[in-house]
Order: C-alpha cells, then structure tokens, then sequence
C-alpha cells in the first residue's frame, strides 16, 4: 500500500507566474553536463570520498520549495530533461566543485506516483530519495531503507478546515466533534493511524481526495481536507478564485503522529557501499540546507523553472514558494529540534513513532520486516552535529 503525498493541483487556467530566466537549457533526451570537467575541485572532494560521478537523488514530488536543499547543490549551467523530469549539473558546495554531478528527479506524476522506495529497488542508479518514517517501517519488508539525513523537522501535512464555517475551532479534533468530515488521500498512513486511535472517527472519514480543491470548494466550508501546511493555505486564499479566503489547520505532527517526513535515505542494503561517501556528503546536504534558507531564491528560481519546463500540469508560482520558505521557518517545520544540529534524527521521537505505527501496519495486514528494530530505519552517524541552523 502506498502513502500517497498530499499536494494540490490546481484546476487549468490559473496564471503561472514567470520564473527566473535560467541559463539552463532543456532537452527531451538523457540528460548530461559538460561543463563539471572544466571546474577545479574545492575542499570538499567528494570523487576522493568514493561518491559515485553522478549522485542520483529521487524526490517524492515535483520541484518545490521544500526541495530546495537539494537545488542548491546544483551549479550553473545546468542540463534540463523535459521529457525525463531531471535536472543535471556539478554539485556544488560553498560555491565550490566537489568533483561530481548531482542529479535530481522528480516524483509524483513523473514516476507514476509510486513510492521512492520503489523506485529506489527498481533503478540502481538512484542513490538517495526521500523515504518518510512510516513508509521505511511499511516497506521494510520487500524494500528496506536507511534514513541518513531529515531536511525536514516537522512534517508540512495537516488536516485544514473553514474557519467561518467553524469559527469556535482551535483544533481538528473541535472540527470533528462538530461533525465534520475529514477528506484525505484513500491509503494514507497517518489516517489508519489517527482512526485507530480514536482521534478521528472512521465513520467521518472520505479517502476520494484527489488534490485538487473541487470537492473542499463545494461543500461550501463543511468539510476538512488534508494538505500541506507549507503551501495550501496561501494557494486557497491567493490562487484558488472559488474560494479565496483562508483556512485552519491542525498538522499532524501535533496529533500525535511525529513522523520524519521525506528523511534522505539509503537502500539498507547499499549503507556500507556508500559509507565513505555519506560521511562526506550528509554534512555537504547539512550545510547546503542552511545555505538555501539563508538565501532562498536562486534554488527557488531553478524550481520554477523545472515546473515550467517539466510541464506536468501542476502550477507552482513565486508566491507559493515565498509563503512556503517563510511558513517553514516560521512553525520550526526546519530547523534544529531538541538540539543545535541540523537534519538528526531524536532517537526518543523515533522509538515513539516505530511503536505507534507498527501495530496499525499489523492491523492492516502489511506488517514491517520480522524483526525489525528502531535502528534498522535510521542513523545519526553521518550527521556534523556542528552544523546548525539559524532563523
């Protein structure tokens, strides 16, 4: 079963807003650079670490701005694949060569909307992809993954509803005991969850969310709809012309349900193979995410230039990507946790999400690995806890 990502599509004829002119250019074949040879390695030499020529990263969506950890590695003059959706180019660190390309693919609609652990045992070139906790327990079975890095504290995913609809709410669950129906993806984990723990009734659940605003649009502010707080708040207000005013909403981090979303993982079974080269490289992802919001728009302006040329029918705008940098910052969404390091995992928060999640997988008939332990799923080790991020 997969854990579908809950991102909006917006009805045809909304204005795209203009990105960024790019030197990029766009191809519908393989895509390739030719411009790493031409650069001289920094100090961080990441070939000398045993990281392969290319490090192949999959993304569980199109480009957006919660991605923008990873476009900032790309350097100038990247190759674009339209057809493919990828973009190819010399990974930078500190605006140095480090004596590789990255390159970066899209998920969603461009892999069919499968898993990233599935496309990760499907193609061996892919080295590193965004796996949320509760995916690496479920699949661990058929498909296990390592977690390495989290770009992302907190998860975006929230459940919103119409405050004017229900203007005494301060929570999802007041929503709920107004009798509200709480409509979601059909097969989303984090709902089993929060049904078998009573927080939300099953009977006052609907899983035919397709992402796009139709149906929240017509129930006139009646229902509650899952999303991701980064993104459809301002999208609903700003973009959506058949509703145009804000929302509430309750993440589901606060639910009960702390979960690390899109972790950077690792095949379990490549951890070894590629240890050198995560020792090396965890710390380069650590400090491209501190450099990326410190400085946002070029790697913004990249993004939007990949959704453009991607062309997947998914509208994404500059303001989108402001209100998500902003919102990320603004609800610790990124950010250090308990501690002044970057992209660690708590091993306490982890222990708590392995016990809540494995019996709804049990109950639901596709349980983890036998013998799956909390450690099998993620690891600090190649973590600088030195590195940390600063608002």
């Amino acid at each position: 079963m997969r854990t579908p990502r809950s991102r909006l599509i917006l009805a045809a004829g909304l204005t795209v807003v203009s990105a960024a002119a790019l030197t990029a250019c766009s191809s519908g074949s393989s895509a390739s650079t030719g411009s790493s040879s031409d650069l001289t390695v920094g100090s961080i030499d990441l070939a000398a670490a045993g990281c392969p020529s290319t490090i192949v990263m999959q993304t569980d969506w199109n480009p957006e701005a919660e991605h923008g950890h990873w476009y900032q590695m790309v350097g100038a003059n990247p190759t674009i694949d339209s057809q493919n959706k990828t973009v190819t180019g010399p990974l930078m660190a500190g605006g140095e060569y480090t004596g590789v390309d990255i390159q970066i693919r899209a998920g969603g609609p461009a892999i069919g909307f499968q898993t990233v652990s599935s496309q990760m045992y499907t193609d061996d070139d892919i080295m590193l992809g965004y796996v949320s906790t509760d995916e690496a327990i479920q699949l661990s079975q058929d498909m296990p993954t390592k977690a390495v890095y989290t770009p992302l504290e907190i998860a975006p995913t929230m459940l919103m509803w119409d405050p004017a609809t229900y203007p005494d709410a301060t929570s999802i669950k007041d929503v709920v005991a107004d009798g509200a129906t709480v409509r979601y993806f059909e097969g989303s984990s984090y709902m089993e969850y929060l049904m078998s723990a009573g927080i939300i009734p099953r009977e006052q659940t609907d899983g035919s969310y397709d992402g796009t605003p139709a149906s929240f649009v017509a129930a006139g502010g009646k229902d509650a709809q899952q999303g991701f707080a980064s993104a459809e708040p301002y999208i609903y207000q700003n973009e959506v012309s058949s509703w145009g005013k804000p929302v509430k909403y309750t993440l589901i981090n606060d639910l009960g349900y702390p979960i690390y979303y899109g972790a950077v993982s690792v095949r379990a079974d490549k951890v070894d193979q590629y240890s050198d080269c995560l020792k090396a490289l965890v710390p380069v992802m650590q400090q491209a995410e501190v450099d990326y919001y410190a400085d946002p728009q070029p790697a913004i302006d990249l993004i939007l230039q990949l959704v453009q040329d991607y062309d997947t029918g998914w509208v994404y705008s500059q303001g989108v990507a402001d209100y998500s940098v902003k919102t990320q910052l603004d609800l610790g969404l990124v950010g250090n946790g308990t501690n002044d390091t970057v992209g660690d995992f708590d091993d306490a928060r982890i222990a708590d999400v392995f016990d809540k999640i494995v019996p709804v997988f049990d109950s639901l008939g596709t349980p983890p690995a036998d013998g799956l332990t909390v450690s099998d799923i993620y690891t600090n080790e190649f973590i600088d806890p030195s590195i940390s991020l600063t608002k």
